[in-house]
């Protein structure tokens, strides 16, 4: 038997509503995040929405603003650079693994899973993509039959969604990144553990390099200082 997981509590909600938000740019950096406005936004109360924005403050992805109340905190290239270093480690063992141990099973999951990501970048929204791309990967960790790659790299997973969607929004980047997926599935599937590992390497490290190239040129937007709205995902 499997563990039953418990559905996710209104905080859980309002928490993933607002980073969201952030990660479609909805809410650009240095936004003030006003708890009624959001509550007002979101249908709920203040209280879910106040301990939403303390978990969002701990977890990097808000910080105290001038004076009072919390902002969306800017992108620290820095983090990224860190996680992308561990997650390119994890990427190239879990991707080797699955080609040893769930060949069989990656070929029977590769239709749905590229085609869901496929079905993602055509519609043109962030949060959708970032969810399939995390599916994906999901699915490797799992593959792999190796349990702890996955715990390790969950308490990453927040701060990775919002550097996955500016990642997502550079240039041809969404196309790409399920050409590179399809190709690690096609090792794995192949059972070539060699390659498998060196594509799934390379694929973590590869976005970390295009977009801190696009962080350093200066090439990314301006931060909007105006108050943003959550509004509704696609």
């Amino acid at each position: 038997m499997r563990a039953l997981q418990s559905p996710p509590t209104r905080v859980e909600q309002v928490y993933d509503e607002i980073l969201a938000a952030i990660t479609d740019g909805k809410l650009p950096p240095h936004t003030r995040l006003i708890q009624d406005d959001l509550a007002s936004q979101l249908g709920v109360s203040r209280q879910p929405v106040q301990q939403a924005l303390l978990l969002l403050r701990n977890d990097g992805l808000a910080r105290d603003a001038p004076g009072r109340g919390l902002i969306v905190a800017p992108f620290d290239a820095e983090a990224a650079r860190n996680v992308y270093e561990v997650r390119a480690a994890l990427e190239g063992l879990a991707s080797r693994l699955a080609a040893e141990r769930g060949s069989a099973r990656a070929a029977g999951a590769r239709a749905a899973v590229i085609e869901n990501g496929r079905a993602a970048v055509a519609s043109g929204s962030v949060s959708r993509m970032v969810a399939a791309d995390l599916k994906f990967h999901n699915l490797i960790y799992e593959l792999s039959g190796n349990t702890l790659i996955k715990e390790t790299a969950e308490p990453h997973w927040r701060q990775m969604r919002r550097t996955m969607g500016e990642v997502l929004m550079l240039d041809d980047t969404p196309s790409r990144i399920w050409t590179e997926h399809e190709a690690i599935l096609s090792a794995v599937i192949a059972g070539d553990a060699a390659k498998a590992e060196d594509l799934g390497r390379c694929h973590i490290s590869d976005a970390a390099e295009g977009l801190l190239a696009k962080i350093y040129s200066k090439e990314m937007p301006q931060p909007d200082t105006q108050q943003g709205r959550i509004g509704r995902r696609a």
